[in-house]
């Protein structure tokens, strides 16, 4: 495959793939299963592609540009066009991506882990709040041939797919419209949007009342009041320019997710060892310098963009950091229960604390 020309596609349009993502057949949202009758022969698609999908838009300029450069790490090594990328959605969002990816809807696809942490629980060693690890160690804890991310993708198997990258997100702050949260009774009573059920669990144990909506509604949502607030990274809020709504962040270590490329297993296994390399590489890249990339923009733009908007940064001091993280102690107790194996509950917290 190395040195082929641009690819022709004539065999499948993506008129006919984008049909064949909505067709209720293939029970997009469905139970996670391990099979994926849609996979040819051979593992490639009839035109020769590695079909990726995302969801993300081209404002998340600290992320987005890591996936361009996957699909072009995959196109070097394997011919120019391999990477078919549908970006923004257009393939699958982010409530079908897992479910498309195990039916062969996409052989690579690109999720935040807050998104699927319901189907791997496990994914919460790194969720958690005030977990104990701070960024760089997050950082290395996820790092490419980690054994966090051999003991992940241990569990991801069982359902069918693998982790082939995996970019650290910057940690999570709490951000409100009306009110500013500097103790835990300050969140009390609030409705606060969410994207993972680790994040509401957070909220659950601090007193407010968790909601979850796509970033898509979050601009409307905060505007009309139907929330008061949000959970996140900075990189959302300066992709979808809440920070013309938002009024305070609180900067704390409310929890942590990555932003994952995964590969469906039975397709993976499947094609020739040198796409396998390919997209291994193209992974192992989207990592490191992806995390690199993500921090980099926060710290380079997103946070002269918190400054300039006039939205108040609150940093907590010792001992409201203590305040929270006792009040949110229950959460890796919930956690626990949700992996439901305390050997692998500790292996990954072992793992995560000290990589």
């Amino acid at each position: 495959m190395k040195g082929r020309g641009p690819v022709e596609r004539p065999a499948v349009s993506r008129r006919a793939v984008l049909g064949a993502g909505a067709l209720a057949a293939l029970g997009l949202g469905g139970s996670l299963a391990g099979c994926s009758p849609l996979i040819p022969d051979g593992g490639l698609r009839p035109d020769g592609t590695v079909r990726v999908s995302h969801y993300l838009t081209p404002s998340y300029t600290d992320l987005e540009p890591s996936i361009a450069q996957f699909a072009k790490n995959v196109d070097a090594r394997l011919g120019e066009g391999t990477a078919d990328v549908y970006g923004a959605g257009t393939l699958l969002n982010s409530d079908q991506t897992l479910n498309g990816l195990l039916r062969a809807v996409a052989d690579v696809a690109m999720q935040t882990s807050s998104f699927v942490s319901t189907s791997f629980p496990i994914l919460g060693a790194i969720e958690l709040p005030f977990s104990g690890a701070d960024y760089s160690t997050l950082k290395e804890a996820v790092s490419p041939h980690s054994d966090l991310r051999k003991t992940f993708n241990a569990e991801f198997a069982k359902k069918g797919v693998m982790s082939v990258g995996t970019i650290m997100c910057p940690t999570e702050w709490i951000y409100t419209v009306n009110r500013p949260v500097t103790k835990p009774e300050d969140i009390r009573g609030l409705r606060i949007r969410v994207s993972g059920h680790v994040e509401g669990a957070m909220l659950k144990a601090l007193g407010a009342a968790p909601v979850a909506l796509s970033s898509a509604e979050v601009y409307e949502a905060l505007e009309r009041g139907t929330v008061d607030g949000m959970v996140s990274y900075p990189g959302t809020v300066v992709s979808r320019s809440l920070q013309d709504v938002l009024r305070y962040a609180t900067i704390g270590h409310f929890g942590a997710y990555t932003y994952d490329a995964y590969a469906n297993l039975d397709w993976f296994n499947r094609v020739p060892q040198e796409v396998r390399e390919a997209v291994h590489d193209s992974g192992r890249v989207f990592s490191v310098d992806g995390t690199k990339l993500a921090k980099d923009v926060q710290d380079d733009e997103y946070m002269p963009v918190f400054e300039s908007s006039g939205i108040e940064l609150i940093e907590l001091d010792k001992s409201q950091t203590r305040q929270f993280r006792n009040a949110t102690k229950w959460v890796e107790d919930w956690w626990r229960s949700k992996v439901g194996d305390d050997d692998l509950a500790d292996r990954a917290l072992e793992q995560v604390r000290n990589p």
